[in-house]
């Protein structure tokens, strides 16, 4: 009950935004990715259903989403991250770029973070 409850309060915002904003699908995101631990950090450019491999992750882009009216403004992201040794989810949902917090992903090594959707 309680992940229930956690996932509603996770989608809400996402779910709200997605009708006050008028969001179109693009064909793409621009993500980027922090080694902690080497304190570099690297673009991840990702079309819908691709997987790039970024450190000790997969990264899978389900989805991309946009204010149409103005598609620089902010952008939504759906991502499944998983450890490639083990193939444990370490992340599943939407990320969103104007508010990276609210639902990242929390691993020890690595922040991976939605930049833009890609639109072209």
């Amino acid at each position: 009950m309680k992940l229930l409850c956690a996932l509603a309060l996770i989608a809400a915002p996402v779910c709200a935004q997605e009708a006050a904003e008028n969001l179109s699908q693009a064909p793409g995101a621009e993500l980027r990715g922090l080694d902690k631990i080497a304190g570099a950090s690297t673009d991840i450019p990702l079309s819908v259903g691709q997987t790039a491999e970024f450190g000790q992750l997969t990264v899978t882009l389900r989805e991309c989403r946009y204010p149409a009216d103005d598609p620089s403004s902010n952008a939504y992201a759906y991502l499944v991250i998983q450890e490639k040794a083990t193939a444990k989810t370490e992340f599943e949902g939407w990320m969103i770029a104007d508010s990276p917090a609210l639902s990242s992903l929390d691993h020890p090594r690595y922040d991976i973070w939605v930049v833009r959707c890609k639109i072209n």
